[in-house]
């Protein structure tokens, strides 16, 4: 009788941590309930632009995080964000790219979940912050072109105390979002090239991407640059971790993006398209996908392949513009 009490006591045990484990407590979530607040700031037909001088929309102290930015002003204006006090923004971007597309994008409306264009543009990224956070815009002189391109429209909201997950894992409370950019880079036929070198550790987020061919499209030949592969160094290593098989394999398709028309999804997305010009601009999210690294990352892309001494097809040189999202942290030595 006592074995028995004793099994059943232990398969009681055995459930309830099974149970514990799968219960919503143990889904990520804030320091404390009661620090959870949102806030919201709006901007309603403002006139506040000024050519080339940096405007600020928003500003917060505390610890939180951004969950939803909306702006309906000139594409051509610049987007900062700045983290704790920096005196460079962490996030710098164009308001296309910073949406996932270029060369005008797809028609309107479209989105996902992430980001998206209904006449103005959205997105939902996760942006951190430990004491301070500062939103601004900066329009260019070609923004005043036409005095209805002066005003601006805006939402930033977030709240106070709320964690940061990628891929199902709850970040460390240091982890900030920041953007890195090469813009416009021409690289020679099978040359490799970084997109971005960052310390510590991390996890890759986003990447937005807008490539030219050199060479006018005549044949399926001259659009070779898709060939490159995206890689991925950890740490100190030398041999990379293929993320792709091709250019069009990392933004989840084929063929060089054979089917021709236009996708959106919370993964992926090619939001332009121009054979004739031998162009695209696309998007891939890492959200659901993680790429983790814990000593560094060098993420680099080749224009066109080589591989076990193969050349793929005969690629052309090619100009790229890349953004890659990345959450940045440092690990604690114990």
């Amino acid at each position: 009788m006592r074995a028995a009490l004793q099994v059943l006591l232990v398969t009681f045990l055995a459930v309830r941590v099974f149970a514990e484990d799968l219960s919503p407590s143990n889904s990520p979530q804030p320091t404390s309930n009661l620090a959870l607040q949102t806030f919201s700031s709006i901007g309603k037909e403002e006139s506040i632009l000024k050519a080339d001088m940096e405007v600020e929309l928003f500003r917060r102290n505390g610890r939180g995080c951004l969950t939803h930015m909306w702006f309906a002003m000139d594409p051509r204006t610049r987007i900062r964000v700045y983290v704790d006090g920096e005196q460079a923004p962490s996030i710098d971007m164009a308001q296309d790219l910073g949406h996932g597309y270029a060369f005008g994008g797809p028609p309107e409306p479209w989105g996902v979940r992430q980001f998206g264009r209904k006449g103005g543009v959205y997105n939902n990224y996760r942006i951190p912050f430990g004491k301070e956070i500062k939103v601004t815009v900066l329009p260019t002189t070609k923004v005043f072109d036409g005095v209805n391109k002066r005003k601006v429209w805006w939402i930033i909201r977030g709240s106070d105390g709320l964690p940061v997950t990628v891929g199902g894992v709850r970040l460390p409370e240091s982890a900030r979002l920041r953007l890195h950019r090469l813009e416009g880079y021409r690289a020679k036929p099978l040359e490799e090239f970084d997109v971005c070198r960052v310390a510590g550790a991390g996890a890759l987020y986003q990447v937005t991407l807008a490539v030219q061919g050199d060479r006018p499209y005549g044949t399926w030949k001259d659009q070779g640059y898709q060939e490159g592969c995206m890689r991925a160094y950890f740490g100190e290593a030398e041999e990379p971790t293929f993320l792709s098989s091709g250019l069009e394999d990392y933004f989840v398709s084929s063929g060089y993006f054979h089917h021709r028309k236009l996708f959106q999804s919370p993964v992926s997305g090619l939001t332009h398209i121009d054979v004739k010009k031998n162009r695209f601009s696309a998007y891939r999210f890492h959200d659901e996908d993680p790429v983790f690294f814990k000593n560094g990352l060098r993420l680099s892309l080749r224009c066109g392949e080589k591989l076990d001494g193969r050349v793929f097809h005969d690629p052309p040189a090619a100009t790229y513009t890349v953004y890659a999202w990345v959450y940045e942290w440092q690990v604690e030595s114990n």
